[in-house]
């Protein structure tokens, strides 16, 4: 009897150290990964910035704004995004772009030229950049969805960043977009703000090639 309890207690041990190693393996496995996904997210972003850009070009305004879209309506009063704003700003500016301020902008563009921008009202935004005489707009606009999941019984919001960059005219150079989902409650403007703080390096260095690439500013 006291042999059959060593053995099955034996088994037991060698048992739980296997799943042990099998599980450290695993998560071994799962940061390597992570690091080999987070390397080549780096070499994009780096060979993105790698893209030639002129020193005239660098040289032009840049006007970014921010809004936001739900349930159908448009919210573009610029004060209520600053920290949105300075995220993409910050990194515009840090690759040697030239942009507006947000207290530029909003004393010098009217909020009613804003809003009709958002709505795609072309005269508006080229009314828009004469004002700041910014030869570029980049606007980025936050939309939002919830729904429930049955599964974990919890409601679900999922964020994305659309971002839309044009030349005065309005003709577009690029685009680019970030979404992520949460089980968070109603603050969907902080987790638009986690979301381009998450994967701005990427959104920002895609803009950038875009526009030193396809610009036709001499």
């Amino acid at each position: 009897m006291y042999q059959r309890l060593f053995l099955t207690s034996l088994v037991v041990c060698l048992l739980a150290t296997g799943a042990a190693r099998a599980q450290g393996f695993k998560f071994s496995e799962e940061d390597k990964a992570g690091k080999e996904q987070e390397a080549q997210m780096k070499a994009r972003v780096q060979a993105l910035l790698d893209t030639p850009c002129r020193a005239k070009l660098k040289n032009q305004k840049i006007m970014v704004l921010i809004g936001q879209s739900q349930n159908g309506y448009i919210n573009a009063a610029q004060a209520g995004f600053s920290p949105h704003f300075d995220a993409i700003n910050r990194r515009l500016q840090s690759v040697g772009l030239k942009t507006a301020t947000q207290e530029q902008i909003r004393s010098q563009v009217k909020q009613a030229e804003i809003d009709a921008y958002f709505k795609n009202d072309a005269d508006a935004a080229l009314s828009a950049s004469q004002r700041m005489q910014a030869q570029y707009v980049l606007r980025g606009l936050i939309s939002t969805s919830a729904s429930y999941n049955r599964m974990v019984n919890v409601n679900q919001v999922t964020v994305s960043m659309a971002f839309t960059l044009t030349n005065a005219s309005g003709k577009v150079l690029s685009q680019a977009l970030a979404e992520s989902a949460s089980y968070a409650g109603q603050d969907t403007s902080g987790m638009a703000l986690t979301l381009i703080n998450e994967q701005a390096d990427e959104v920002v260095a895609q803009l950038y090639s875009d526009y030193c690439g396809k610009s036709n500013a001499r």
